[in-house]
C-alpha cells in the first residue's frame, strides 16, 4: 500500500468519525476504530483496483467494449473477416 493525494480526504473523515465516537467510547479504542477503518479502506481499495486491472488486462475495444487480447479484439476481428 502507497498513499496518495486521496488518501488525505479518507483520513480527514475517519478523523471526525473518531471524534464523534469519542463521547461514546474511550479515545484509545476510537482511535484503534479509526486506524482500523482506514486500513480496512486501503485493503479494499488495493483488492477492487488489483480485480479491476486483471479484468482488463491489455484494455477495452473502443467499438464494442470486449476485452482485448493478444492485442486484437476477438469481437470486432471476427466480423470484419
Amino acid at each position: 500500500m502507497y498513499f496518495e493525494r486521496r488518501d488525505i480526504i479518507l483520513i480527514a473523515g475517519i478523523t471526525l468519525v473518531v471524534l464523534g465516537i469519542t463521547q461514546y467510547i474511550r479515545l484509545e479504542i476510537s482511535a484503534l476504530i479509526g486506524v482500523l477503518l482506514f486500513f480496512g479502506t486501503k485493503f479494499y481499495v488495493q483488492r477492487k483496483r488489483q480485480i479491476i486491472e486483471n479484468d482488463v488486462g491489455e484494455g477495452v475495444c473502443m467499438e464494442c467494449g470486449f476485452k482485448i487480447i493478444d492485442k486484437k479484439c476477438p469481437n470486432c476481428d471476427s466480423e470484419s473477416k
